[in-house]
């Protein structure tokens, strides 16, 4: 099964995340079958693949209510 979800990356205190794809079995920054996105949480800057988004949900992924909060407020 597949979620998209949040990875997170940058220093200490200063946050990004990439909005991945990956095996829910997989570690939050493992293997991951693709990125359709970034957050970086102190500029407010949310970039996402909306297509991307939409073809991986019709294949069954299902993303995190992190994840998914994200991509609604970005619409």
């Amino acid at each position: 099964m597949l979620k998209i979800r949040l990875a997170r990356i940058g220093k200490k205190h200063e946050p990004h995340y990439r909005i991945v794809v990956g095996e829910v079995r997989s570690k939050r920054n493992g293997k991951i079958v693709d990125q359709i996105g970034h957050w970086h949480p102190g500029e407010g800057k949310i970039v996402i693949n909306q297509k991307l988004y939409k073809e991986w949900m019709e294949k069954g992924a299902r993303p995190t209510e992190s994840a998914r909060k994200l991509v609604e407020s970005n619409k």
